[in-house]
């Protein structure tokens, strides 16, 4: 009798080469292995596949998801600035969405009944990859190892793994734990455990040290139409492109590199360090063009819509309605963020200094001091005058009142 088939969501790293063999032995599953390529770091992504058959999953596939995942899903978060918590944009929650979509997509074709995944019970992953594969199918069950094993921590992994003869990259000399995709790097574990250290200068590899960044500065300008950047220095460019160039750019100018205490959905504080050189310019550039073609009190929604949208992305509700229709929210604001934004780059900072656009709502004859100045200031009295009217009447009746000093 052939046994039931678990769709596993495989990293290659510890945790998902661990889950391979503990899948068969102590659920008695046929293994797919569904390695999601969104421009992840990897010594080769058929290398990862061997090692998933190695182990001895019956099937292993590569999916190349970077054009799919900057066009469908790093524009929408471009679009809304994503910052969680103002801080960082959004690594991880941005992928999981995609991934869990082939997941099930290789679920139904191979006749699977189970999803599993490698992550903890302590983290935010979990929660996006079970939320969306339920949302997507309901019907499939979900299996979380890690959540399941007395493996309570990497050493212990380690040890199991090199028991059963499973192959894994990590050593107890380098236990980080590192997801990563286009958009940035997201490292954790180890010595960072403690938000006193210092992050080893050994944990960055797209971004260099400002310190060691070139003592000149450097010039990049991004183009956007309708939101999305089409060109780098007048070099039209994809949306995937546009994230890999400015990596690059930004990385070898010591830009993108944070070290923060976030509040993960489970419950907890984490201290977390990332790098995000691209996904962080790329949003300075589009906030810049936003403040020149947005009206005011489009922006002032939109600041706080961008918010909700970061923290339901975070948590895991990318098909939720409430992020979709901010999606429709922000899909109108973005119609004429079309213009060019110039970045200066130097030693670790970013700085915009300059932005045009045909649909700019900056008035030079409004703003102006000099001679082309056709504001008239004679009409300021009356509209401070009608603007102050609910204050003044308040407090003359307050004070009438004896209410006020």
């Amino acid at each position: 009798m052939a046994k039931e088939k678990a769709v596993l969501a495989y990293s290659g790293g510890l945790d998902t080469s661990v889950c391979i063999k503990w899948l068969q032995d102590e659920k008695d599953l046929d293994v797919v292995a569904v390695v999601g390529e969104v421009g992840q770091e990897h010594e080769g992504l058929e290398a990862i596949r061997q090692r998933a058959l190695d182990t001895g999953a019956v099937d292993a596939r590569v999916i190349d998801m970077r054009d799919e995942y900057a066009d469908s899903i790093l524009t929408k978060a471009l679009a809304a600035n994503s910052l969680y918590e103002n801080k960082y944009p959004l690594l991880s929650a941005l992928s999981r969405p995609l991934i869990s979509k082939y997941l099930v997509d290789v679920a139904h074709e191979v006749g699977a009944t189970t999803i599993a995944h490698g992550c903890t019970g302590k983290g935010n992953d979990q929660v996006r990859f079970e939320t969306a594969i339920k949302v997507l199918d309901p019907n499939l069950k979900i299996i979380a190892p890690v959540r399941e094993w007395e493996l309570k921590t990497r050493d212990q992994e380690m040890d199991w793994a090199a028991e059963h003869g499973v192959e894994v990259p990590t050593t107890k000399e380098t236990p980080y734990s590192i997801d990563d995709n286009m958009w940035g790097r997201a490292i954790e574990c180890g010595v960072l455990e403690d938000p006193w250290n210092e992050p080893p200068t050994d944990i960055y590899t797209i971004t260099i040290n400002p310190e060691d960044a070139p003592d000149t500065p450097t010039y990049v300008e991004i183009s956007f139409e309708k939101g999305v950047p089409v060109k780098i220095n007048d070099e039209d460019v994809s949306v995937a492109e546009a994230v890999y160039k400015m990596n690059e750019i930004a990385g070898t100018n010591g830009y993108g590199r944070l070290d923060i205490t976030e509040d993960r959905l489970v419950g907890m504080k984490s201290r977390e360090c990332y790098e995000c050189p691209g996904s962080m310019s790329l949003i300075t550039a589009h906030k810049a063009l936003e403040n020149l073609c947005l009206e005011r009190d489009v922006l002032k929604l939109k600041h706080s819509l961008e918010q909700e949208w970061a923290t339901q992305v975070y948590d895991g509700r990318w098909y939720s309605p409430v992020k979709n229709a901010i999606d429709a929210f922000i899909a109108n604001t973005q119609t004429c963020v079309t213009g060019t934004v110039r970045l200066k780059f130097y030693k670790g900072s970013c700085t915009v200094v300059g932005t045009k656009s045909d649909f700019s709502l900056y008035n030079y004859s409004l703003a102006t001091y000099g001679d082309e100045d056709r504001f008239d200031q004679k009409l300021s009295k009356g509209f401070i005058d009608l603007y102050s009217l609910q204050l003044v009447t308040w407090s003359e009746n307050r004070h009438k009142n004896g209410l006020c000093e």
